[in-house]
């Protein structure tokens, strides 16, 4: 719940059915009632373990413990929670309300997802992506009655996924506008904290643009890219395409980047070649609003098609309403193409997942090595407007690259490289091109990847002459080449 003046109407709570609340506590209350979640008592679901070696619990875990010692005589919880609602850690100097606590499992290995114990400042949050504070009888469960939560999701800085939360929770009597605060700044200091120690990879940028785009219809349905792919992809298009022609309601499942969207555009232009195509993301969450008053709309028109990206980051209260719109256009219009995008199809909202006839995994770049000189030389045209060289050496640098990006990664490292040289050599190509260490590097460590990678990719230089220039012995060099797991084409 917001902190300004939210619409309150009454409440859907099977034992408080009258309450006014904000729409954003009924519309959880409802789901939390789909859900079979018990009014009286939360029931625990204990893990047990949990991942303490990622960057978010490291960031998380070291800005909750510094906000915790200028808090620690205040009767306070702070903790920070996964993304399926798992509480992760618990900080508190109130002895008392860490009893209180641990009476109703809000302690470190239970979930407390709307899934598992209704609505709740950390369940409300993950399920809307949004800031949330629930105040004393808003909570679903009466157990729960007694406290007031806020709590506000973590992003990664760079991936855009939703990491876990930040909670602070307190006794019911105590203002949440405080808490929100408090909450707000440490999940803003968990994801600064995650960037800075993300190699120096750039964070995502916030959602604008194509966030809500019509494309004109076509009679040009697909384009020469699409015939020059593998033929994977090929017969990825294919399946989308028939499932649309069949009226089906489809999503494309595979890892971030792989071109799930691409895909589903092109079956949908290839099957439907004279529809405007609605493309639409997931907004940022001040935008959610307006987004969803654009659905009603253009739903309505003619000759659409529907492709919703990353169905997996919406909110709850997104996916509801979203729904609600696709059944009655779908009701007016049978058939009307809608496609959907997700990494796994277990991740789709369920109020969406209910909607799905088809589902078409899209493989990872590494999985189709054939398509990446094909896709390198499209972006090359895209960015210079006309062919450029791509050296041997450059193009089996890139076809042995794993990706771990997929085709964003590819895009962007050859749209560099297009910008700096007529002619594409390997020296032109990031370290990252060539370096398939998996563990986090230190700054220092990068520094001296990328000097090694500039060094070994320079033309004609040999793996002594390398050594000399970077005042190592050649034995320091192969071992740091296997280090940093270096693949330097010859």
């Amino acid at each position: 719940m917001g902190e300004g003046a939210p619409e309150r109407r009454p409440g859907r709570h099977p034992l408080r059915a009258g309450v006014p609340v904000a729409d954003r506590v009924a519309a959880s209350w409802r789901r939390s009632s789909e859900y079979g979640v018990q009014t009286e008592a939360v029931e625990p679901v204990f893990s047990g373990t949990w991942e303490q070696e990622s960057l978010f619990f490291e960031c998380g875990r070291e800005v909750l413990t510094d906000l915790h010692r200028t808090l620690v005589d205040e009767p306070l919880s702070l903790m920070l929670t996964d993304a399926d609602g798992l509480v992760l850690n618990r900080l508190s100097g109130d002895t008392s309300l860490l009893r209180s606590l641990d009476a109703v499992f809000l302690a470190p290995g239970f979930a407390f997802s709307e899934r598992e114990a209704g609505t709740s400042g950390l369940g409300l949050a993950l399920a809307d992506r949004m800031p949330a504070v629930v105040r004393a009888q808003e909570h679903y469960s009466t157990s729960l009655a007694g406290y007031t939560c806020a709590a506000v999701p973590v992003l990664d800085p760079v991936s855009g996924r939703l990491e876990g939360s930040v909670n602070i929770t307190t006794w019911a009597e105590q203002p949440g506008k405080l808490l929100l605060a408090l909450a707000q700044s440490a999940a803003g200091a968990t994801s600064a904290l995650m960037l800075a120690r993300s190699r120096g990879r750039s964070p995502r940028p916030a959602p604008r643009g194509e966030v809500f785009h019509v494309q004109p219809g076509t009679l040009e349905p697909g384009s020469g890219t699409v015939q020059t792919l593998s033929a994977v992809w090929r017969e990825a298009v294919q399946r989308a395409e028939d499932a649309v022609r069949a009226g089906h309601v489809v999503v494309a499942v595979g890892e971030r980047g792989t071109g799930r969207a691409t895909l589903l555009a092109q079956a949908v232009r290839r099957a439907r070649p004279r529809d405007r195509i609605l493309s639409a993301s997931p907004p940022a969450p001040q935008d959610l609003d307006a987004w969803l008053a654009l659905w009603a709309p253009e739903l309505g028109k003619a000759d659409t098609s529907v492709v919703v990206g990353e169905v997996d980051s919406l909110p709850a209260r997104a996916a509801e309403e979203l729904r609600a719109l696709v059944v009655a256009a779908r009701a007016a219009r049978p058939g009307l193409p809608v496609v959907l995008t997700a990494e796994d199809l277990a991740e789709v909202p369920s109020p969406l997942a209910g909607l799905v006839d088809a589902v078409v995994p899209v493989p990872p770049l590494r999985d189709r090595p054939g398509d990446v000189l094909p896709l390198a030389h499209h972006v090359v045209r895209q960015t210079r407007g006309r062919d450029l060289v791509i050296t041997p050496a450059a193009a089996r640098a890139l076809e042995t690259c794993p990706w771990p990006g997929n085709v964003d990664q590819l895009h962007r490292v050859v749209r560099r490289a297009a910008l700096q040289a007529d002619t594409i050599d390997r020296r032109h190509l990031p370290s990252e091109v060539f370096s398939g260490s998996g563990h986090r590097l230190s700054r220092i460590e990068s520094v001296e990847r990328d000097e090694i990678v500039r060094v070994l990719t320079t033309p004609g230089m040999t793996v002594k002459q390398a050594a000399a220039e970077l005042g190592m012995s050649r034995a320091t060099v192969y071992r740091k080449v296997a280090q940093y797991d270096l693949r330097i084409p010859r």
